[in-house]
């Protein structure tokens, strides 16, 4: 059953092109069968059953530790707040990324966005 659920969180991450932060109900979370979801071409259910398994051994806490430790993280660059690259830098984004298209981000300034293309854009566009 174990992998059966990090198959599923996988693969609600993958189909999910909802603009905005993820959004999982208490009552059917998935809001579908997972087993019925289909993976998007650039996915392979190989790919999926390494990263499900990779889950399943070290679980998704390193990945949402990052998000719970963002206040910390405000405090510890306080430092910088205001501080300019000065150097060459490209950042990309796919314009249905759920981090791109959080409420604020987009009016951030300075993105273009790869259209019809999600959080995965080096995958999705290969």
């Amino acid at each position: 059953m174990a992998e059966y659920r990090a198959e599923a969180v996988i693969k609600k991450i993958l189909k999910d092109r909802t603009p905005g932060p993820p959004r999982l109900p208490k009552e059917k979370p998935f809001g579908e069968d997972p087993k019925s979801i289909k993976l998007p071409q650039w996915f392979t259910e190989e790919d999926l059953k390494y990263y499900a398994n990779k889950y399943e051994q070290k679980s998704f806490t390193g990945r949402l530790n990052y998000y719970r430790g963002l206040d910390l993280k405000w405090e510890l660059t306080a430092a910088w707040t205001g501080a300019k690259v000065r150097v060459p830098v490209k950042f990309m984004v796919g314009d249905v990324d759920m981090v791109y298209t959080t409420p604020g981000v987009k009016e951030y300034g300075g993105f273009k966005n790869d259209e019809d293309t999600g959080h995965f854009i080096n995958q999705e566009r290969r």
